[in-house]
């Protein structure tokens, strides 16, 4: 019997699939959105406003939940200049999920992800990102359920909408060797149904789902079946090649899609994305509409939200910083140590243009050429940090923006269950006119990160001696 009591909170819940899952469970479960941007509430869904790069937000959004879901990734960048791959900030997303789970004592976790091959060590990298994750949010002990699909055919999403510009804009392809790989597509309206069944009657124990709809195809099938439902002629000539760079640049050109979501796609396609029996779940596995079915759906329901489309009016823009760097963690330390570390070989590096002190309580000041000139202060967050994770929050300082620095903080985060760490900058605001930092201070983080994660893979490399201690008493 259907649980009605359940309160299910939905991370991502304003995207493709979530505003969908929302109308979905209607009056089944108490409904709470998380999204980056205010919404009214209604009769059926509370908003929440929710940040999950910050650990606070995610704590707040998910309090009171009984089922949490988590339809989040991170193509996209955030914020107005983002350093980092979408892989290291699906780590920070995920981790802080999955820390709020626990410390709200979600009941389980549900995540939709992407179909894993068996025994196939040579993933791509959005494969072994959708993999990490699912490692991630089950690291903290709640139970995890993660839903694995591949090709979902529906209006919005990456994957069926770049299929199908394709197949509306060239009468004739050559088609790269990827073409011919198979893969089980299956419909938006079969996703949410199994997203549905396992919410409403929640196992809390961890498993791994495979689902797919009836028909294993190659997506020059799909193509041909798309071009049909479309009412065109299409010319298709096979090669027997598979080029990552220019089947990349091929699918951005034609379709106009961004390159953060075409090119870890393309990577994926040489994958076969197919139901596996050890993933098989009778009643969720086993989608019931067929690709021209769901095709002929999909295309009815963008040319419908063309005619209604409006215009988005956006707030003022914010000239926000988001840079995330991964690094080795050396044998038997921790993020706190990396933390307290980094302001010491920081004034090494730099020496003689750059001074760090950091006090008893590990609020740190750095300064050019003396203590006096202070570029910037971070200030240690005590009760927001431990052993595996460092906050600092950027309170001061010539290079920040003090009008519009309200949370920029930087962390040091140990990966579960990985010898890494990632290390953050968030929300960060600098004081610098924007087309100089952006050609200037920017640059010079970035190469400071790299230089400090050479000298940390040395140290785990070579296992150079560390010091006794990382503060150094002003």
């Amino acid at each position: 019997m259907e649980n009605t009591k359940n309160k299910v909170v939905i991370a991502g819940a304003s995207g493709y699939i979530g505003h969908n899952l929302l109308n979905k469970l209607k009056g089944k479960a108490g409904l709470v959105g998380l999204s980056r941007n205010k919404k009214e509430d209604t009769d059926s869904v509370t908003w929440r406003s929710c940040d999950l790069f910050s650990l606070i937000d995610a704590e707040a959004g998910l309090q009171g939940a009984d089922i949490a879901v988590y339809l989040v990734h991170s193509m996209v960048p955030s914020a107005k200049l983002t350093q980092g791959s979408f892989e290291d900030m699906d780590v920070i997303l995920a981790d802080n999920f999955a820390r709020a789970a626990k410390r709200q004592n979600v009941k389980e976790i549900i995540y939709l992800s992407g179909i894993i091959p068996d025994g196939d060590e040579n993933l791509s990298r959005h494969l072994k990102s959708r993999l990490e994750v699912e490692n991630i949010l089950r690291s903290y002990g709640t139970p995890v359920t993660a839903i694995r699909a591949g090709l979902i055919v529906g209006p919005d999403g990456s994957s069926f909408p770049i299929l199908a510009k394709l197949v509306k804009r060239l009468p004739a392809m050559i088609l790269p060797k990827w073409t011919s790989s198979k893969t089980q597509p299956v419909a938006l309206d079969d996703v949410l149904n199994s997203l549905s069944k396992v919410i409403l009657n929640s196992l809390k124990e961890n498993r791994s789902i495979d689902i797919g709809g009836p028909e294993v195809m190659t997506y020059r099938s799909m193509m041909e079946e798309t071009a049909e439902v479309l009412g065109k002629k299409r010319y298709m000539f096979n090669v027997p090649v598979f080029s990552l760079s220019l089947s990349r640049l091929w699918l951005r050109l034609v379709t106009q899609t961004p390159k953060e979501i075409v090119y870890p796609l393309v990577e994926s396609l040489t994958h076969e994305m197919i139901v596996q029996k050890s993933n098989y779940v009778a009643g969720i596995s086993d989608g019931k509409i067929p690709f021209r079915d769901a095709a002929k759906k999909a295309i009815e329901a963008d040319k419908n939200k063309k005619k209604k489309k409006k215009k988005t009016s956006f707030g003022p823009l914010i000239q926000d910083v988001r840079s995330i760097q991964r690094i080795p963690l050396p044998k038997g330390q921790s993020a706190d140590w990396v933390g307290r570390y980094y302001s010491i070989w920081l004034e090494n590096f730099l020496n003689p243009w750059v001074k760090t002190t950091t006090d008893d309580a590990l609020n740190c000041k750095i300064g050019f050429l003396n203590k006096d000139f202070l570029l910037l202060e971070l200030s240690y967050s005590s009760e927001r940090s431990t052993t595996d994770r460092a906050l600092y929050y950027i309170t001061d300082g010539f290079l920040t923006d003090d009008t519009q620095n309200e949370r920029g903080r930087m962390e040091f985060r140990k990966i579960p269950g990985q010898n890494e760490v990632i290390i953050a900058i968030h929300d960060y605001t600098p004081s610098l006119p924007w087309f100089i930092y952006q050609f200037t201070q920017a640059n010079a983080h970035l190469f400071v990160m790299q230089a400090f994660k050479r000298h940390i893979k040395k140290i785990d490399e070579e296992k150079l001696p560390l010091p006794d201690s990382c503060v150094t008493v002003q």
